[in-house]
């Protein structure tokens, strides 16, 4: 991917001030063209909207990608790229709503900037624009083709055949294909739900496949999020708590994500904390059924014994293991759980824990979270790019490095 030798200098010239400007671009775009093109509300996350991640997930790698174009040192954006595409495949995203966007977010930058954009420097990042997204259109195509989907119907309907309350707050749903078989997917992966919600709109979020493949079904936990500081509870979550039974019919997407279990013997290393540890679950049953004899050690937080989602099955798979550990960590209450796995009390520590040598790093969990226990373990040795992490939502990591 190259820019015009015309392009590439308005580019360099203008970037810094495009970049001091992106997250007000982008919150300029975002209701300019919900507001011309409602429908695409139905494939927006509503709530990564309000809270103003959406815009500074798109705002940063527009930026990053420009900066990639103009400075051969700048950090390979490629990984990002991958992560994007398959975020955009899960949602259904199509080759023609780039243009619906491309659109609005060069009218976005005028807006913004006001008579600093000429036509050309106009023309100069549109092409900017076209570059990204002609590369994610090739991706997603690819994505799309390889789990046998048509990108006109992304949706495939599936029934709930069991529902397991695994806390107050979380519940696991078996989901089965109404026709065919669950697309081939690889350990870590996650699909996207949509519900017609009660006020007529549509929604669709992302969950952690929580099972090893299967064939025939595929398990997701969901945890009920609950509105706080003002902010409103979750609406797919709520739903999905409150109707989802035995017999719901829920419209699901092709498997999607690029951080997977490795085809690799080396030692494996997962931290995680609450809800973060669905991907952990499906690493860990797949494992105790094609690699028991691999090495792991398992490091989850939670707020309590109670809200440890998926704590019988995990523990069963560990102890079914030959070499592998867990130790938990618990806000409260950590005498609660089993003596045979005791937890530890407050938060994760990672400073002094056994680290296999060699070890691949798998975490999900929140951002500040991850940062803290990715600081621990490069300070203990591990490479980062050995240590590999899923993100809830619009990864607002990626796309800077990680402190």
């Amino acid at each position: 991917m190259q820019l015009s030798p015309e392009s590439e200098a308005i580019v360099r010239a203008t970037a810094g001030v495009v970049a001091a400007h992106a997250e007000e671009i982008t919150r300029t775009f975002y209701p300019a063209m919900f507001a011309a093109h409602p429908e695409l509300l139905r494939v927006f996350n509503r709530a990564n909207q309000a809270v103003g991640e959406q815009p500074k997930a798109l705002a940063a790698s527009v930026v990053a990608f420009a900066v990639q174009l103009i400075d051969p040192d700048a950090p390979d954006f490629s990984p990002v790229m991958r992560r994007i595409a398959h975020k955009h495949v899960s949602l259904g995203i199509k080759a023609r709503d780039y243009t619906i966007v491309g659109r609005h977010l060069l009218d976005a930058v005028g807006t913004v900037l006001g008579d600093a954009v000429t036509p050309e420097v106009r023309s100069a990042w549109d092409e900017v624009y076209w570059l990204f997204g002609c590369s994610l259109i090739a991706a997603e195509a690819k994505l799309y083709a390889e789990g046998g989907t048509d990108p006109e119907h992304p949706w495939r309907e599936y029934r709930v055949v069991e529902r397991i309350d695994e806390s107050e707050e979380v519940v696991s749903l078996l989901l089965a294909p109404v026709a065919g078989e669950v697309p081939a997917h690889r350990t870590g992966q996650y699909v996207a739900i949509a519900v017609d919600l009660p006020d007529g709109s549509r929604q669709p979020r992302q969950y952690t496949i929580s099972s090893g493949p299967r064939g025939d079904s595929l398990r997701i936990t969901v945890k009920r999020v609950r509105g706080v500081d003002g902010a409103p509870d979750g609406q797919v979550s709520t739903w999905l708590h409150e109707h989802a039974r035995p017999g719901t019919v829920l419209d699901v997407s092709q498997p999607a994500g690029d951080v997977v279990l490795d085809d690799t013997d080396a030692p494996l290393v997962l931290v995680s904390a609450g809800i973060g540890i669905t991907p952990i679950a499906a690493i860990l049953e797949d494992l105790s059924r094609r690699q028991p004899a691999r090495t792991v050690r398992l490091f989850h937080a939670d707020r309590a014994h109670d809200t440890h989602a998926l704590y019988p099955s995990l523990r069963r798979q560990v102890l079914a293991m030959e070499d592998a550990r867990a130790q938990n960590w618990y806000e409260v209450d950590a005498d609660a759980a089993p003596t045979l796995h005791p937890a530890l009390p407050g938060f994760m520590d990672l400073s002094e824990v056994e680290l296999p040598d060699a070890s691949s790093v798998f975490m999900c969990g929140p951002l500040p979270f991850m940062r803290s226990m990715r600081t621990t373990l490069i300070d203990r040795g591990i490479p980062a790019e050995r240590i590999h992490y899923e993100v809830f939502g619009p990864d607002l990591w990626a796309q800077r490095p990680a402190a």
